[in-house]
């Protein structure tokens, strides 16, 4: 039974506003120094161009700014009374010639009214008339003509005489005249402030470059965030006194940790502080949390990279991705590279593709450098889903690896304490004191991945449902995540083929049942308990490709003898043998196709690998990898034992066939039946015949 309180978890201080500009900086220098040279002088260049065309523009800005308060100041007083924004509308308009400041200076001037039009926050229109003698003189001036005529109108004396008008003061009177004076001078441009298009470009490139510079950054970062990336410490949630169990897998990492932290004194024994470390077993059983976790211990930042993303298809692609790698961690001085999927850099070199042998060369001298006293302190921690013992891999690799953890599948008691954690993270969800004992058995060989999988789906069935979370749903949960998805549509409508399948399910499971009779004696409750089938079920599989199913659970024990086997491979034979007890011979069908191919397998392994049936012990497969094909001697020996055993097996439900027609029977109605139920039938089944039998006697 399982007693489940509340989890309290404290969750860490989120991180602050100082944290993300630090983390933002470290992945900047991260960046910065895994580029070339030409990427590095090209943004040091552009980072220097930024702030001085800014300053240049902002200068110029300033500078006419300055003349424009220079010339306004220069505007005439006026006398009390005075309209001096106001235009002479009764003065003829006549067209200046020659030079403006020809003109300014040769003749009398009353006044000079300088009308303007702004057209930018820079650039204005204007049009000068100068008062003289009883008319207005109209002049258009260049740019060069505005910047001598504003220089000269500081000392000149007709500059106190200089007034500007905006256009829009203009009464309507005048606007109608300045209309015309628009058509005279349409083919002029409009007048500027010299200099204010430097002003324009300067302002204009400096906010361009940075925008430019910000966006590239933006993407190289964003990518970087996929591939290349350094978590710190603080980014970890989690510890490792959450992974439960895997206590001699916890007293390795203890002893990495140790030697990081004395790594003082281990080098007093000729062990240096930077070392590596190889993580080998099966997918799921934590390899990955376990680096975080060990990251977290030693206060280390990590990378996570997958070593199977190493390798680009061209030539040094995988070579140039670690070096980046390295020139990252050597920033850091002290730091963790995970390489996740690493079985690759590991395979024997010479026969694959160049690159291959490439990165594999790159990383050998890269593990070499690191141990240099020079070098940075780097923690190389691979993972792979084999080991030396699985897979052929390169000496010259191993070598670099002297720390080897092996990782396993947890037992019977650690995936209890595995289940038992996982449904922690939601006791209040979880009904009390479940048992769990078939949900243990039946995740035999799996891993803590798989385990939180299955707690998961029965959380989100639970939801889905409007219950708490109880042993049934943990089995329906299992058997989703284990078995797959399944369907009865597939079957639904064909009478036929549903009762050929349950005959056919119910021979596998009545020949596994025969057995555990034999071995309990009848016994009920210890059949219950040993029997490995949890269900019989009618609907469709498509993960196996199957109409029907037998949910079964693995067995407690971890070697097979040849009985048992022979066992296996009786119940695969199950089916079959039922099939052709009803039906005939004729009449066995092709759902027993991946029956066959197993048994093939088992009695494969059996006669050709193990030696059994034979006078001597030997496996002849190990002698040649590459062949597969089987000598006679091999296959007569399946053969007869196939032919021997499916014989027995059909012998045992010869006996069994009015309980198969029972069973099969409540199998049709219900498309599915589980162990208990099945049990119970068959029970009922037995007393009524056994009640038959007496009745039968006595009558006689």
């Amino acid at each position: 039974m399982l007693d489940l309180s509340k989890r309290s978890d404290e969750d860490p201080d989120s991180p602050g506003l100082w944290f993300a500009v630090r983390k933002t900086a470290r992945r900047l220098q991260d960046w910065f120094v895994t580029q070339s040279k030409a990427v590095k002088l090209t943004m040091l260049v552009v980072a220097l161009l930024i702030p001085a065309t800014g300053i240049y523009s902002f200068v110029l800005i300033q500078k006419q700014t300055a003349i424009v308060a220079q010339v306004k100041a220069m505007t005439v007083a006026g006398k009390k009374g005075e309209a001096v924004w106001m235009l002479n509308d009764n003065l003829p308009m006549v067209f200046g010639t020659g030079s403006l400041l020809s003109f300014v200076e040769t003749n009398p001037v009353e006044r000079i009214t300088v009308v303007y039009d702004p057209l930018l926050w820079n650039v204005a229109e204007r049009i000068i008339l100068i008062e003289s003698q009883g008319h207005h003189y109209a002049y258009y001036p260049s740019d060069m003509e505005i910047k001598i005529f504003t220089d000269r109108a500081a000392t000149a004396p007709w500059g106190a005489k200089l007034a500007f008008i905006p256009r829009g003061e203009l009464s309507a009177r005048s606007s109608e005249l300045f209309e015309r004076l628009d058509q005279r001078f349409a083919s002029a441009r409009p007048q500027s402030e010299k200099g204010s298009w430097k002003a324009d470009v300067s302002g204009v490139l400096s906010v361009a470059l940075t925008l430019g510079v910000l966006g590239f950054l933006y993407f190289q970062l964003k990518g970087q965030h996929k591939s290349l990336m350094f978590i710190e410490p603080a980014q970890v949630h989690g510890s490792i006194d959450d992974l439960v169990g895997m206590g001699d897998i916890k007293a390795e990492v203890a002893q990495i940790k140790d030697q990081y932290e004395r790594r003082a004194e281990y080098a007093e024994y000729g062990i240096f502080k930077p070392f590596n470390v190889m993580f080998s077993g099966p997918a799921g059983t934590g390899k990955t949390k376990l680096a975080s976790y060990l990251a977290k211990e030693l206060r280390l930042p990590i990378l996570f990279h997958s070593a199977a993303n190493l390798e680009t298809g061209f030539v040094s692609g995988g070579s140039n991705t670690l070096s980046r790698i390295v020139a990252m961690a050597k920033r850091r001085k002290g730091c963790i590279i995970f390489l996740d999927e690493a079985q690759d850099l590991f395979m024997k070199r010479g026969g694959r593709r160049k690159f291959d042998d490439d990165t594999a060369n790159t990383f050998l001298s890269v593990l070499d450098g690191v141990r240099s006293k020079n070098e940075a302190e780097i923690i190389w921690i691979v993972a792979s889903n084999f080991n030396s013992e699985t897979m052929e891999m390169d000496e010259a690799m191993l070598r670099r690896f002297q720390m080897k953890v092996d990782f396993r599948m947890p037992n019977r008691s650690e995936r209890l304490a595995i289940i038992g954690h996982y449904l922690g993270l939601r006791a209040e969800k979880v009904l009390p004191n479940l048992d769990l004992r078939h949900l243990v058995d039946v995740t035999e060989g799996r891993s803590p991945a798989d385990l939180e999988t299955i707690v998961n789906q029965a959380g989100i069935s639970a939801v889905q449902t409007g219950k708490m979370i109880g042993a049934d749903t943990l089995m329906q949960a299992a058997e989703r995540v284990l078995v797959g998805n399944v369907n009865t549509d597939t079957t639904a409508e064909r009478e036929r083929d549903r009762r050929f399948i349950a005959i056919h399910e119910v021979g596998h499971f009545l020949v596994d049942l025969e057995h555990e009779r034999k071995l309990t004696n009848d016994n009920w409750e210890q059949i219950r308990a040993d029997m490995k089938t949890i269900k019989i079920s009618l609907r469709a599989n498509p993960r196996s490709n199957a109409l029907g199913f037998v949910f079964h659970k693995q067995g407690v024990n971890l070697l097979k003898t040849k009985s048992d086997i022979e066992h296996d491979v009786r119940v695969l034979l199950g089916g079959m043998a039922n099939e052709e007890l009803f039906f005939g011979e004729e009449g066995t069908t092709n759902g027993a196709h991946n029956d066959i191919t197993r048994v093939t397998k088992l009695l494969h392994h059996a006669v050709g690998e193990m030696g059994m049936y034979r006078k001597t012990r030997l496996n002849f497969g190990a002698l040649s990898s590459e062949s597969h094909a089987v000598d006679q001697e091999t296959r007569s020996i399946m053969e007869a034992q196939s032919e021997r055993m499916y014989g027995e097996t059909k012998a045992v439900l010869a006996q069994l066939k009015p309980l198969t027609e029972h069973l099969v029977g409540k199998l049709l109605e219900a498309d599915e039946m589980s162990l208990d139920e099945a049990l119970f039938e068959i029970r009922n089944d037995l007393i009524v015949r056994s009640t038959k039998d007496l009745l039968s006697i006595a009558e006689e």
